[in-house]
């Protein structure tokens, strides 16, 4: 019997790509740190850099990210913040990440300053670490749809090709989907590919609203779908893809305990759901994309089988172009069934 670290260095080496993680998150704490003493930006008092990300529920978190985002405000800052995300997105097996940006939380910096930055730490990182990588825009759904608009606006006056959706990110409650139908139509008519994360705090109702009003093609979190079977059979006959990060779950949501025979990532892969594995806020929830796949397998009853059909199922719902997938499948097929088997002999 391989030992818990076998494991874990075994997952490693599987091709992987996130579709979960948003950049500011990202941030390491002592990152933060450094670039908030350089920008002269107050952080929540602590003692040591790994305490500050402490928070008992999400409206705690969004608050210490809202502080964090606050901290990158150079060129360099954002370069710095994307270079350090993707390189430790390669360190787990991260061969191609869609992550979410938020310019909005970065109060008078230009969206123009804070792309050049992203984009040479794209650059930066493909060169060094061979990492693909796109952007997608959070849109705060928390400010409104007028401001939806204007944020739209600012994101398509600085798109490239590089730049391949919209998200719909922020606490839920009380802003349902439907508010930003207008937003995402637009969005959508542009070609930009849509998201929403939902049923994270907010109800099924969000999952179902994002689907029917927004006509999203992925459901981030999702995970309170479990309170409507139909719903749940719906999604999994239209084979809507929910990027599920398990460990965010121990601070965000009711369901903090990743063994529980109930706990809704379990329930969404045993209700045949199509479920990715992703990291979201790596540093902040002390983890990274590695981990999340032995607390899939190790907590939440993933077997080697239900990890391999989850990789392959990132291949086909990211939004990379089908020449680029399917050389990814030819590819990356073989290497993922070598580990698949290793992982069943264990």
């Amino acid at each position: 019997m391989k030992t818990p670290a076998d494991k874990a260095a075994l997952l490693r080496k599987l091709p992987k790509i996130e579709l979960h993680i948003h950049l500011e998150g990202s941030i390491q704490p002592g990152t933060a740190m450094e670039l908030a003493k350089k920008n002269g930006v107050a952080l929540p008092p602590c003692n040591a850099p790994e305490d500050l990300y402490s928070y008992s529920d999400l409206d705690a978190f969004l608050g210490v990210y809202s502080a964090i985002s606050q901290s990158v405000v150079e060129v360099d800052d954002f370069r710095r913040i994307c270079y350090e995300m993707l390189e430790d997105a390669a360190k787990s097996g991260a061969r191609y990440v869609e992550f979410f940006i938020s310019p909005h939380a970065h109060e008078n910096v230009p969206f123009a300053r804070q792309f050049e930055g992203i984009r040479a730490g794209m650059r930066d990182a493909l060169t060094d670490f061979g990492i693909r990588s796109a952007i997608i825009p959070g849109m705060n759904r928390q400010q409104g749809a007028d401001a939806g608009e204007e944020y739209l606006d600012e994101v398509l006056a600085n798109r490239a090709d590089d730049l391949i959706g919209l998200g719909l990110d922020y606490f839920e409650a009380p802003f349902p989907p439907e508010l930003y139908t207008g937003v995402f139509a637009r969005a959508r008519k542009e070609g930009l590919r849509l998201s929403a994360h939902a049923g994270e705090a907010g109800p099924a109702a969000f999952v179902a609203g994002s689907i029917d009003a927004l006509h999203v093609d992925r459901i981030d979190h999702g995970y309170n779908i479990v309170d409507d079977p139909e719903l749940v059979t719906r999604c999994r006959d239209m084979g809507i893809m929910f990027t599920c990060c398990p460990s965010t779950t121990k601070y965000t949501t009711e369901h903090r305990d990743l063994t529980a025979p109930d706990h809704p990532i379990r329930v969404m892969k045993e209700s045949g759901l199509v479920v990715s594995i992703n990291s979201d806020d790596p540093p902040m929830f002390r983890t990274d994309l590695n981990t999340e796949f032995v607390v899939a397998m190790d907590d939440l009853g993933f077997s080697a089988q239900d990890i391999r059909a989850s990789v392959l199922a990132t291949i086909d719902h990211s939004w990379a172009d089908d020449t680029d997938k399917r050389q990814w499948r030819a590819e990356w097929t073989p290497e993922i069934d070598t580990i698949v088997a290793e992982l069943q002999r264990q």
